[in-house]
């Protein structure tokens, strides 16, 4: 979930223990394995309420708590947002069609830690524009975290995504960010999709974020829907959401949400 609700009153960047990140790594896996069962269970003529209600009982099975379920008011455990929508679509009796696209943006909690991911999936087949939009919003997350290593400027993974979102034609969202991610859903710094190499807070070992380009086809602005929550493209183009939990280690990154 990307960080729009007020951080947690503690400004400081929360480091993390070896240990801590091991727990971290068990939250974001339950994450990641419920989010590969998605993929296998969004298709056309399935509602995103049941994709809610599975990712529900999934959570249940291993005992883990949603992330997202009742966090400031918000109803459903998934956020799914579909083509045009950006990022915290609720859950509906909305039926996915051939040609749609979905992201899937999930948490939970396990032993007192958070994970959060995002995956945007294609409903059968799509057109050549939205499999590029998926493509590169993919290639991007993978850009920024290879920015992620010791005495990297947090700048570098905000300028990685932009670089090359932008050369393909796309706009980034500007409205949303990534965030630092632990024992809080979001804590401080707030990483943007955006930005000049070089700027922001030095990264260090112990750092957990949740990188998360949202990705537009058309123009950047969006627009909130009287639900409060589902964010939109302002044109109505396509929109897409890829994010990993990752940890800033002596050796480089640690995708923790990856199976």
């Amino acid at each position: 979930m990307s960080s729009l609700p007020p951080l947690p009153e503690d400004e400081r960047i929360i480091l993390k223990s070896p240990q801590e990140i091991e727990k971290m790594r068990r939250s974001n896996q339950i994450v990641a394995e419920i989010l590969a069962e998605m993929k296998t269970s969004a298709r056309p003529g399935v509602t995103t309420r049941e994709l809610d209600e599975l990712a529900e009982a999934l959570l249940a099975k291993r005992k883990a708590h949603s992330a997202f379920k009742g966090y400031n008011g918000y109803p459903a455990a998934l956020c799914t947002s579909v083509n045009e929508e950006v990022v915290h679509g609720i859950p509906s009796n909305r039926v996915l069609k051939e040609g749609d696209i979905l992201s899937l943006d999930f948490g939970a909690i396990y032993d007192g830690f958070y994970g959060d991911a995002a995956i945007t999936l294609p409903i059968g087949s799509i057109s050549t524009e939205a499999e590029q939009l998926l493509r590169v919003t993919e290639e991007a997350l993978y850009l920024a975290i290879e920015q992620v290593r010791p005495e990297n400027r947090l700048m570098d993974i905000s300028a990685a995504i932009q670089r090359h979102v932008e050369s393909h034609g796309f706009s980034v969202v500007r409205d949303f960010v990534g965030h630092g991610i632990g024992k809080h859903l979001h804590e401080k710094p707030q990483v943007p999709n955006f930005g000049i190499p070089g700027r922001g807070v030095r990264l260090k070992p112990g750092m957990t974020l949740a990188i998360e380009p949202m990705i537009n086809a058309g123009g950047c602005e969006v627009m909130i829907r009287e639900d409060g929550w589902t964010a939109v493209t302002k044109d109505r183009s396509l929109s897409a959401h890829f994010e990993h939990s990752v940890a800033v280690t002596e050796n480089g990154p640690a995708i923790l949400s990856k199976l």
